[in-house]
């Protein structure tokens, strides 16, 4: 009778053990480290400060917004003459960048652009809510992953906007861990 339990209570914990290891086994892998770098305030403003200087002084009037790794604009400055416009293009390359550029291997948004010409399920992408595929944006990089981005919307073309978004990130590049 004392075997009896004990095989019992032995059958009982095995097949609690096989269940927790069926649940664990079907729960996907979980990634090691949940990095968040948070991009300081002073880092992003003059990194924003640099990139509205360098549009201005190419006479290209602009609005820049830095996003954080969630796509939160952090701070958003519209330069003197900046149409509206130029607000949400902004907002919206950075918002690309940071969204997409870690999946699919982009730093800037002008790779976005690159995609969605080449690849044929990429101008799907350009449909889904504050993505647009225009050049204008780059990423600020802490420990060669992206953490934050800048976009530029104004310039007379995405390719002169992402020249000034460059110099702002290139300004405070050495300023983010390494």
């Amino acid at each position: 009778m004392k075997f009896a339990k004990l095989a019992a209570l032995f059958v009982g914990a095995s097949i609690a053990c096989m269940s927790v290891h069926a649940q664990q086994a079907a729960q996907p892998p979980q990634p090691q480290s949940q990095y968040h770098y948070t991009l300081p305030l002073s880092i992003a403003v003059e990194a924003a400060q640099e990139a509205l200087r360098v549009c201005e002084l190419n006479h290209y009037w602009s609005t820049v917004t830095v996003v954080d790794m969630d796509g939160v604009p952090q701070v958003v400055l519209r330069g003197d003459h900046a149409p509206v416009a130029t607000g949400e293009s902004s907002f919206r390359k950075a918002f690309t960048v940071i969204t997409l550029g870690p999946e699919f291997g982009f730093d800037r948004s002008s790779g976005f652009f690159e995609l969605v010409k080449k690849n044929q399920f990429a101008p799907q992408l350009a449909t889904v809510k504050n993505v647009i595929a225009l050049p204008g944006a780059v990423a600020f990089k802490a420990h060669g992953e992206i953490v934050g981005a800048l976009g530029i919307g104004g310039a007379p073309g995405g390719d002169k906007d992402e020249v000034c978004a460059a110099a702002g990130v290139a300004k405070v590049a050495d300023k983010l861990p390494q």
